[in-house]
């Protein structure tokens, strides 16, 4: 232990010389941890970049936690400490926009090791740890037959990333998003302490933790519900040339939420398409290469088309009446005629069909490249002034990659938490995922991002980001409204001295080590 305290303290000096430190958290050589604190290069660089790769932030250190304990001990020393440093918690490291970053703080990695998880099957929910990867979560369960009810689209992201946000995706018009199917969560707050919480225990740190942007802990457990896995899903795509219908059928769909599951799609979204580059090559292999759509052949407003994308899961035992209750569902909806697409596989490979693309993007050198996304939920009142606007005005026919939009049920959301959303009972998420390679394709997507933002500010549509990110407290107290005050108090009563995730850059934290921040 002196051993590695001494190289730890060689380290940090050094860091002090090379870097321009001025602050030497003491606190960090007294820890005495389960796990391993680094200043090593490596760990520190990975730390310093997320996904979006928009933003870089220095830590002093990185920590490998062996334990729930470790990240209090940790987040104590902080809170502890005369001159003070930052927390962020990382989890897979995919922000947009640094929010899991800590510059001259300490960045733990939660999903630098696996932990074992409990699959409670009689009671059907998992405990698991907050840096838990969702592909592993599902592995895990599948082995009972069982699986988490409501999902992200894509899996490689932490279980506590993803309930700090919400965690949406085509099941949350159904079972509201990720965060409404948990029923208990450990979390370290801002002073250090491991509280347990839920309905019935630490209740207000519960729901202010969910969708709580890690502003009043870190999550270091979570008790997440289940329900039995299908085996299969069948996996649909429509297309429309006109907006109101793709929107009136949407909206038809996640209102049959109460119904029996055989009168029900399982998952509902859908997305923009203006140039059939993207139908054609993003997530190619849901159409046949030898098949094509092409967009000049189908009649669309001003070039614009939609795609509706639903499934319906069911048992090997249902194989045989699955098509029965999908045509009868399908015989509702005012798609163009003969434009069904169709596919069936296991329950897995749906779930982690975002993975399949990309290990594409990768081995092109498409995945690791600035990632400009712009996240949107859109009151469904505006949403065809938003079409007309953006869809039909803004974008052209630059995309540079998927823009999806889908609707969801706003009863399905506790309104309890921290997350905000429009006012209105059915609300769409439009989000604008697009990768820039290189940097004039950077440029024009964050213009566009802005335009994008300014033509809603102009013409009163009330959007509220999801993922949000914003520069100045002001925007931020705009964008929680009426929640600000609850989320302000909370974030003095939890965290104090605002050491956690000042990434977000809501609050500037009360440290010396931050003070030029």
């Amino acid at each position: 232990m002196a051993a590695t305290k001494f190289v730890l303290a060689f380290a940090i000096c050094r860091l002090i010389v090379t870097v321009g430190f001025t602050v030497v958290p003491v606190e960090l050589l007294r820890l005495g941890i389960e796990g391993r604190l680094s200043v090593e290069t490596s760990d520190v660089e990975k730390a310093s970049a997320d996904f979006g790769m928009l933003t870089r932030a220095v830590p002093l250190a990185v920590m490998e936690p062996g334990s729930a304990e470790d990240v209090a001990r940790l987040v104590e020393a902080a809170y502890e400490s005369a001159q003070g440093f930052t927390v962020s918690a990382r989890g897979h490291g995919h922000s947009i926009n640094g929010q899991a970053q800590a510059r001259k703080g300490v960045v733990v990695e939660m999903s630098s090791r696996k932990r074992m998880m409990r699959v409670w099957e009689k009671g059907r929910y998992v405990d698991v740890w907050g840096g838990e990867l969702w592909i592993d979560v599902l592995k895990a369960t599948l082995e009972y037959g069982l699986a988490p009810k409501s999902w992200t689209d894509y899996l490689y992201l932490s279980v506590g990333g993803t309930l700090s946000n919400a965690g949406i995706s085509g099941q949350t018009f159904n079972h509201g998003p990720q965060m409404s199917n948990v029923y208990e969560l450990d979390v370290v707050t801002g002073k250090g302490e491991l509280l347990t919480c839920s309905e019935e225990r630490n209740t207000e740190l519960f729901h202010a933790v969910l969708g709580g942007l890690g502003q009043f802990g870190i999550i270091t457990r979570a008790r997440v519900a289940l329900e039995p896995a299908p085996h299969r899903v069948r996996w649909i795509r429509v297309l429309y040339s006109n907006f109101s219908a793709f929107t009136k059928d949407q909206e038809f769909l996640i209102s049959l939420h109460e119904k029996p599951s055989k009168e029900r799609f399982d998952y509902v979204e859908g997305f923009v398409i203006v140039d059939e580059g993207l139908i054609n090559n993003w997530r190619s292999s849901f159409f046949s290469p030898s098949n094509p759509v092409k967009i000049e052949s189908l009649k669309s407003d001003e070039g614009v088309l939609y795609c509706l994308e639903i499934t319906k899961n069911y048992q090997h035992e249902d194989a045989d009446i699955i098509d029965q209750e999908i045509e009868a569902m399908l015989e509702e909806l005012d798609f163009i005629p003969k434009t069904v697409f169709t596919t069936d596989l296991p329950y897995v490979d749906f779930l982690d069909r975002v993975h399949r693309a990309e290990v594409k993007m990768r081995s092109k050198g498409l995945w690791e490249v600035p990632h400009p996304w712009l996240n949107l939920f859109v009151p469904r009142s505006r949403i065809a002034d938003f079409d007309k606007g953006v869809f039909r005005g803004i974008l052209g026919n630059k995309t540079s990659g998927p823009i999806l939009v889908y609707p969801m049920n706003k009863n399905k959301w506790d309104q309890r938490s921290s997350v905000v959303t429009p006012e209105e009972e059915v609300f769409y998420l439009v989000a604008f995922l697009r990768s820039a390679v290189d940097r004039q394709a950077l440029r024009m997507l964050s213009d566009q991002n802005r335009q994008i933002l300014s033509f809603c500010r102009d013409a009163s549509i009330e959007v509220k980001q999801y993922l949000p990110h914003y520069a100045t407290q002001e925007e931020w107290r705009d964008h929680f409204g009426d929640k600000w005050a609850r989320f302000s108090h909370l974030k003095a009563l939890y965290d104090p001295r605002r050491i956690l995730a000042s990434g977000q850059r809501i609050f500037k934290p009360l440290t010396a080590a931050t003070s030029d921040m």
